[in-house]
């Protein structure tokens, strides 16, 4: 343990991943202000007072405090990309050191400006340098902690996400996969071009199903994706299955999790239009609305109002996988109106969402 704790501190740190957040923005430095004083308010508030609440006392040393705070995240902040690239050790050292002497210097030029008012010369205490020191050490080091146990908090997260992901997704394949076998088994001697035709596509579909949960693809990507999967159907059920696009409005570059559409083209078909005799319609829809990007699929179905297990367990697992990516904003219903079943799949398509997912998928590959 206390070798891997020391190599810890002699490794640099790789990539942009540093547990020091960017003390520059603004939310970092309003949380460092209000958390210095409320620090200086109970530190005042412990002080005995005769004649009540001393609000000189509580200014000074706001002051004193506040001075010392936004100096070292400054500094700090400087030092960032420096520290990022040595080892974890002489980073932390570095941190102490700047906080401290920070702490230190205005300890000597507050006795200095009190004093030179009073007697003219610099008068100063040494253990009052180290009660100061001590103070600023420890609680740089309490912060330092927070700072690092946080960051690991946000990577067990992140491994919890990926977990959980590709969970939802291998209950995806085995569903996919032997529907799909199915549909190609009874071509293999009616029509063997078709049957041909069908494994290719069924490569291409399980190929970008293997590549990761995780992973955005493009909308041209996924229609096309989409596209194959519907020709396989289409072979097994002929004219009883009737396909209408209207996804003009939808870029080829627009982002969507990978395999996102395909479940509920799965589910129009095998809970709608297959348990019919006469078949029926489906048709896909598609908008991009500020920065929203909705999907709407409806399909005929049977006459009774019956929702399959599989039906329910494949639209969870699409929501949550959704939720999981993109949050609360995103959104997948589904519901009847007459002899017609819809599904709705809306999530926002942001520069933040496109860049964290990169992040995971780079991290994957990394590992």
């Amino acid at each position: 343990m206390k070798n891997g704790f020391w190599t810890l501190l002699k490794r640099p740190y790789e990539g942009e991943d540093f547990f020091l957040p960017d003390l520059c923005s603004s939310v970092a430095v309003f949380t460092l202000v209000v958390l210095a004083q409320l620090v200086v308010l109970v530190w005042v508030l412990a002080q005995p007072a005769d004649g009540g609440f001393d609000w000189l006392q509580l200014a000074m040393a706001s002051l004193f405090v506040q001075w010392i705070v936004l100096l070292s995240a400054a500094a700090l902040c400087r030092l960032r990309g420096w520290m990022r690239r040595r080892p974890l050790g002489l980073a932390v050292a570095a941190c102490h050191a700047v906080v401290v002497g920070l702490t230190l210097f205005f300890t000597v030029l507050g006795d200095w400006v009190v004093y030179r008012g009073m007697t003219g010369a610099l008068q100063w205490e040494a253990g009052q340098l180290l009660r100061h020191g001590l103070i600023a050490l420890i609680m740089t080091s309490l912060l330092l902690r927070y700072f690092y146990l946080q960051q690991q908090w946000q990577h067990q997260q992140q491994a919890e996400l990926r977990s959980r992901l590709q969970a939802l997704q291998s209950r995806i394949r085995p569903h996919f996969l032997f529907n799909s076998l199915n549909s190609i088994a009874s071509l293999i001697e009616v029509a063997p071009a078709k049957a041909e035709q069908a494994v290719l596509d069924l490569s291409d579909l399980f190929r970008a199903n293997l590549s990761g949960s995780e992973t955005l693809s493009c909308w041209g990507e996924e229609r096309r994706l989409c596209e194959g999967y519907l020709r396989i159907e289409q072979y097994r059920l002929g004219e009883r299955m009737r396909v209408q696009w209207d996804v003009g409005e939808l870029p080829d570059t627009l982002p969507i999790p990978l395999l996102t559409l395909q479940p509920l083209l799965e589910n129009a078909i095998l809970h709608g239009l297959q348990p019919r005799i006469d078949g029926g319609e489906m048709l896909i829809r598609g908008r991009l609305q500020g920065g929203v990007v909705e999907l709407m699929v409806s399909n005929t179905c049977p006459q009774q109002n019956d929702t399959h297990q599989g039906e329910r367990m494949a639209m969870a697992n699409i929501r949550a996988r959704l939720q999981a990516l993109f949050g609360e904003r995103a959104q997948l219903a589904g519901w009847r109106e007459g002899e017609c079943f819809f599904s709705r799949l809306v999530y926002p398509v942001t520069q933040d969402s496109t860049t964290a997912e990169k992040s995971l998928s780079n991290e994957s590959t990394d590992r």
